[in-house]
C-alpha cells in the first residue's frame, strides 16, 4: 500500500512539508538535539512551550530524540552491521515508505 505523499514528503524534506506550527517545532528542536545538541539553550525550550507544548511533552520530545541518538551512535560505535535490506547503499527511506 503506497504511502501519503505527506509521509514521503517528511522523509525527503520536513521543512517543506505542509505542517502545523507545533510539528515545526518539535521537529527543530529534535533535529537541533541531533545535529548540534551542545548549543541547545533555554530559548529552544521556549519555543517548544510558545507552540503549545507543557514541560511532560518537551521532556518526551527530548527524550526521543535522545534516545534515537544514543541507540544510532552506540550501534555506529561498536560496528553493528545494518540487517540484510537495511544496507546503506541500498537503503532509500523513500521506498520503504512505498511497502
Amino acid at each position: 500500500m503506497d504511502k501519503p505523499e505527506w509521509i514521503k514528503q517528511l522523509v525527503r524534506d520536513w521543512r517543506a512539508a505542509a505542517l502545523a506550527a507545533a510539528d515545526r517545532a518539535m521537529l527543530a528542536y529534535a533535529e537541533k538535539v541531533t545535529r548540534e545538541p551542545w548549543a541547545v539553550t533555554r530559548a529552544d525550550v521556549d519555543a517548544l512551550r510558545a507552540a503549545g507544548f507543557g514541560d511532560a511533552a518537551i521532556h518526551d520530545i527530548c527524550q526521543v530524540a535522545a534516545y534515537f541518538n544514543f541507540i544510532n551512535r552506540m550501534a555506529d560505535g561498536l560496528g553493528v552491521e545494518l540487517e540484510a535490506g537495511w544496507a546503506r547503499e541500498e537503503f532509500d527511506a523513500t521506498e520503504a515508505l512505498e511497502g
